[in-house]
């Protein structure tokens, strides 16, 4: 005959019993920081099916961080307040700067693309033939213009890179079922930052590993470039003046942006390397005369076609050393056949192919076999 168990030991037995069902059937979510090398814009963790990333620097002098969720296929959702949830795998995805375009490509992703706005402006092969093909629609002049257009996409994601001035759309976006997810890269100070933004994208379509393989690439054939000039004493390095004026004022890139540092890198003496600021210098004239008059090579001298258009279009030009000489580098070799330029397609991801063109324009010994990708010398006429 069993004795009856006293009440104090049942309900202790049943709290037991209860206790251990919620133990077993709470899933621990636990994030393991994934740590990045370069880029500062945006952090990474992965949890046990699932990501999480936080972009705490959006756009220039943002004070707000975004949260997004990406889950994995048949996980559990963690607990938590996010900008954006993602469900993978993703099928409709939209973009709005071409620099978001080679990432699709390397991650052979394309065909997910199903809007972007001002398709003209595409000038990969790859996406150009999906965009003839008329798989991607044309959301006009941009998404904040048209959010009611991107939403009709229907698309699972959306990557907006913004200057903070339309983020008022990120509701509606996300209430309509369209996730807006923000990529800061063009806010990254290093030529290898703003490449590896492809990690963001490849986390958003499930495939890291792929884009940390690619970014990889990239890094060693860039820095492979570099030890070609890192040992060049500072008298053997050219002067080079940068940028162009527009309204009576220059703009040319400060001395801490990515611009600066891949000229250094390149062995060039940047001629306002003691100009401070990460975006671009507004100079006057003058100022930029005396300093420049003597510069040995000009690069990025905006789209001009030819050595005698920009000095009809601004005769003050023709007092520098670098236009009567003709070293004058534009980046405008390579155009897609609507007139879309790659340098500002693929040259984000591609710091490796700027570093090695550089390289060629101011050192044309040390890579004898390189034929420069982006730029071109401007012609006399």
């Amino acid at each position: 005959m069993h004795k009856l168990l006293k009440p104090p030991f049942i309900f202790g037995l049943i709290f037991s019993i209860l206790s251990c069902s919620q133990q077993h059937d709470k899933k621990e979510f636990t994030l393991e920081k994934i740590e990045l090398k370069y880029a500062k814009g945006f952090q990474l963790f992965k949890g046990n099916g699932f990501w999480e990333i936080e972009v705490s620097q959006p756009w220039t002098g943002a004070e707000k961080s975004f949260r997004y969720l990406i889950l994995e296929k048949g996980e559990e959702k963690p607990t938590g307040d996010f900008d954006a949830e993602i469900q993978l795998p993703v099928s409709k995805i939209v973009v709005t700067s071409t620099t978001h375009i080679p990432h699709l490509d390397m991650l052979n992703s394309s065909d997910k693309l199903i809007g972007f706005p001002d398709t003209d402006l595409i000038s990969s092969k790859k996406t150009r033939a999906l965009v003839d093909a008329g798989k991607v629609m044309d959301l006009g002049s941009g998404p904040s213009a048209n959010p009611e257009m991107t939403i009709d996409t229907d698309a699972e994601w959306v990557m907006i890179s913004t200057l903070g001035d339309d983020i008022r759309y990120l509701d509606l976006l996300k209430n309509a079922g369209v996730n807006p997810v923000i990529n800061g890269e063009y806010v990254e100070q290093h030529p290898l930052g703003r490449a590896e933004w492809i990690k963001f994208t490849g986390v958003l379509l499930g495939n890291f590993e792929k884009a940390s393989e690619i970014f990889e690439e990239v890094e060693n054939d860039y820095f492979e470039a570099v030890n070609l000039t890192e040992n060049i004493p500072d008298d053997k390095r050219p002067s080079v003046l940068s940028g162009v004026m527009y309204q009576d004022i220059w703009y040319a890139p400060g001395a801490d942006s990515w611009g600066a540092k891949i000229l250094q890198n390149a062995g060039g003496n940047y001629i306002f390397n003691d100009q401070k600021g990460s975006g671009s210098l507004q100079l006057n004239y003058e100022f930029v005369l005396d300093r420049a008059i003597d510069s040995e090579v000009w690069i990025g001298s905006s789209d001009f076609p030819s050595i005698k258009q920009m000095g009809e279009m601004e005769p003050r030009y023709i007092a520098f050393k670098a236009f009567k000489n003709g070293n004058i580098y534009s980046y405008t070799q390579k155009k897609g056949p609507t007139g879309g330029l790659e340098y500002f397609e693929l040259g984000y991801m591609r710091p490796d192919l700027i570093l090695k063109d550089l390289i060629k324009i101011l050192h044309p010994d040390l890579i004898p076999g390189y034929e420069l990708y982006f730029y071109q010398q401007l012609d006399e006429k």
